[in-house]
């Protein structure tokens, strides 16, 4: 007696779970990045919870078309396309409305900021390159303000007012503009973008939002916003013909470079893995 043929696959539902798996992920993670790029600095969740939002969008794209529309299949085109739909759909509303959220909470005030006066999440510097006391462009300025806004981002986030005294007296950037070719506010946010990327490195330099205020008497002053990253932002400066790299942070309302055993403990503690660091992107300790 003939042996009958055995079904080949034996369990069609769970090759189609095993295939469908990497393909949504694939495709959550596809309209993540897109997004991200869409949206830049405005979303702040990261990569990985807009692609758990992704594969959300794609589960309740499915579970729809399962519920309301009569003979569908995983691998239907009617399927595929309402599942990716939602997916996108659901991606967009979450990003655009986390990044309506930021933009409400507009740069603060110069004015304010420098009545407050200096803390833990305020700083303030007369010049970024110009050495007031030896009249002349000096780099240790510039490492100075790198040093600042590396020691926000490892820490609860802050504002750095560039051109504003310790007594928070606006004295304009005049002196910083003078050593640009090009002596406007456009080409003083490229140098110090730029000065960021050599000092922080590419990745770093983007996460502050810089942005040019009025102060008192219409004086001018530069505000460098900065969040917690979500990762240690490492200072790169030169040392004995070389380079070296320090962990800047925050203390009371100053900024301090922490020793290799006090970094890494540092960076155990703050940017310890937690479900709301996961979600919100940022370190657990901000």
């Amino acid at each position: 007696m003939a042996l009958a043929a055995s079904a080949f696959p034996a369990s069609p539902s769970l090759v189609d779970f095993a295939v469908a798996l990497p393909v949504v992920l694939l495709v959550a993670y596809g309209i993540a990045t897109l997004l991200r790029r869409l949206f830049g600095e405005r979303l702040s969740l990261g990569t990985a919870t807009m692609t758990l939002i992704g594969v959300l969008g794609v589960s309740i794209g499915a579970l729809i078309s399962g519920l309301f529309i009569p003979g569908q299949r995983l691998w239907m085109p009617s399927t595929l396309l309402l599942a990716t739909g939602a997916s996108l759909g659901l991606s967009f509303l979450v990003a655009g409305a986390v990044a309506a959220v930021r933009g409400a909470s507009a740069m603060p005030d110069a004015a304010a900021v420098l009545a407050a006066g200096e803390s833990e999440r305020r700083e303030f510097k007369e010049t970024a390159r110009w050495n007031v006391r030896e009249s002349r462009k000096d780099a240790r300025m510039e490492l100075a303000v790198a040093k600042t806004v590396a020691a926000f981002l490892n820490s609860r986030g802050g504002v750095l007012v560039i051109g504003a005294n310790d007594a928070g007296e606006a004295v304009g950037l005049d002196r910083d503009l003078q050593t640009l070719r090009t002596p406007d506010h456009d080409r003083f946010e490229l140098w110090l973008r730029d000065m960021l990327s050599t000092s922080l490195g590419r990745n770093a330099a983007a996460l502050p939002r810089i942005r040019f205020g009025t102060a008192g008497d219409g004086v001018v002053v530069c505000l460098v916003q900065c969040r917690p990253a979500g990762k240690p932002v490492f200072v790169t400066q030169p040392k004995d013909g070389g380079s070296t790299r320090e962990l800047w942070v925050r203390v009371g309302n100053s900024s301090r470079a922490l020793g290799v055993d006090e970094a890494v403990d540092y960076v155990a503690r703050h940017w310890r893995p937690s479900v709301a660091s996961f979600v919100l992107g940022r370190p657990s300790g901000a």
